[in-house]
């Protein structure tokens, strides 16, 4: 059984076929997927789509779009939160320093963001570019008590083991599958059975040889076949790390598993 614990099942390129998606995951033995949140105006899309039993959500603020934001975004994250008991998660949230012009806004609006995570107790799922000293250094700083998800790690061993120190798990996904990821292939082999869960970020982050495809949740069973040969264990073993990871990190129950 596998988990895919990153995906925005959510976005509109999964409106033409969206329970044929699902269909193609199950058979490729995905059994549960979380969904984050990205900006105010896609939460009731991701609210729906977890009426499914087999999909649970996050909500946050996504930094990649700044410009979608506006002031009063945060308290309605905070009543959305009221208003589903059911979210799992505060996130997408973090930092993307490729965008130099909005990076002051977005470690303000990723402060308030751990804020929220810290008081209500929920892990945080968090996007990291070009941030992963800062962001483990401000997170240590906080002591946010459910830990939580560093998305799509792309970093060095050394940054990975101070986020599981500080009770995150690294997201592994499209970029494991690539030849050139030394970095990464090197984290992947180094991190511990409870540092990692599996994710596709679909429809982004394609797979090494699918590359301007809209990538689909069925793919993770690509993804745990890499990790599983990085890291020199066998496919059902990683299997079973990253769903007893997710299970421990979000609380969550997978049906029919």
């Amino acid at each position: 059984m596998l988990i895919d614990a990153h995906c925005h099942l959510d976005f509109e390129a999964f409106d033409e076929d969206r329970e044929a998606m699902f269909s193609r995951a199950h058979e490729a033995g995905v059994r549960h997927f979380l969904v984050p949140g990205t900006t105010r105006r896609r939460w009731p899309d991701v609210v729906g789509v977890a009426q499914r039993s087999d999909v649970s959500l996050s909500l946050g603020l996504h930094p990649y779009f700044m410009h979608e934001h506006g002031p009063d975004d945060i308290e309605a994250l905070e009543q959305a939160l009221d208003d589903h008991p059911e979210v799992i998660a505060l996130g997408e949230c973090g930092i993307d320093a490729r965008f130099e012009e909005t990076l002051d806004d977005q470690w303000a609006l990723f402060e308030e963001q751990l804020r929220i995570a810290k008081a209500r107790r929920l892990p945080a799922v968090i996007h990291c570019v070009h941030a992963n000293d800062k962001v483990a250094k401000r997170l240590r700083q906080l002591e946010l008590p459910a830990g939580g998800l560093i998305h799509a790690f792309a970093g060095s061993p050394e940054q990975a083991g101070k986020f599981i120190d500080l009770g995150f798990v690294v997201g592994l996904g499209g970029a494991t599958t690539y030849e050139r990821a030394k970095r990464v292939h090197r984290a992947v082999a180094a991190l511990p059975d409870d540092g990692f869960v599996l994710e596709t970020d679909s429809p982004d982050m394609p797979l090494c040889g699918f590359q301007g495809q809209r990538n689909e949740p069925e793919r993770i069973a690509m993804v745990c076949r890499q990790v599983a040969e990085l890291r020199g264990q066998a496919y059902e073993k990683v299997a079973e790390h990253t769903t007893a990871n997710v299970r421990r990190v979000f609380g969550i129950v997978v049906h029919g598993s």
